[in-house]
């Protein structure tokens, strides 16, 4: 059984203590599902956050939290910003991957100011066309909602990612092969993604 999303927590008092199961950001494999743990100390603006994979109780992680004055200090605002983590380090992962972030070899700051604002800005430039044109590029089906249940006959396409849209972007300045050879191997790709996920999706059902 999938567990819902639990109702807002009220103001935190000194000493209480939570238990529920608040959604943070999705993953690109689906949602992440832990129960969260809101420990308040005596300092209003200062607390402990606790997270527990429900899939593997093994799986702790401790968030020491700040609330500065001014502003909500709830469960579910703080299991946001805790859920911030991953777009980060996928952003990093992706900048030293396929814009060079880490690459260069210079020793001076001025280079390297110059080679990490370039590959930045590549970064952010691929970053927008990608979320741009995610709902026009994605034809993924339903996801499953049985774990018995048969694998669509189309597994359909994922959305442009951002490393797609750079690799295609590649194409506008230098190519090996022609331009339907490119085609079809970044629709290959994203087939293969959209695929790989429905299973995905449906092999964490039978964890419930």
């Amino acid at each position: 059984m999938r567990h819902q999303p639990a109702r807002r927590a009220g103001p935190r008092a000194g000493g209480r203590r939570r238990l529920e199961l608040p959604q943070c950001r999705a993953g690109l494999q689906g949602e992440r599902d832990y129960a969260w743990a809101w420990i308040g100390t005596a300092d209003e603006h200062h607390s402990l956050l606790a997270r527990r994979s429900l899939s593997d109780p093994t799986d702790l992680a401790f968030f020491y939290c700040y609330t500065p004055p001014g502003r909500p200090g709830t469960l579910p605002v703080l299991v946001q910003v805790a859920g911030r983590r991953w777009p980060i380090e996928e952003d990093f992962r992706t900048g030293k991957d396929h814009f060079g972030l880490d690459h260069s070899q210079v020793r001076l700051y001025t280079s390297l100011m110059r080679h990490l604002v370039l590959a930045i800005a590549a970064l952010a430039i691929c970053s927008v066309t990608a979320a741009a044109t995610r709902q026009q590029t994605s034809t993924l089906p339903p996801p499953p909602v049985d774990p018995a249940e048969p694998p669509p006959a189309d597994p359909g396409l994922i959305p442009l990612t951002v490393a797609e849209v750079k690799r295609l972007s590649n194409l506008l300045t230098r190519t090996v092969h022609d331009l339907a050879h490119h085609l079809y191997w970044a629709w290959w790709r994203r087939r293969h993604q959209a695929r790989a996920r429905w299973y995905h999706h449906r092999a964490r059902l039978r964890r419930y």
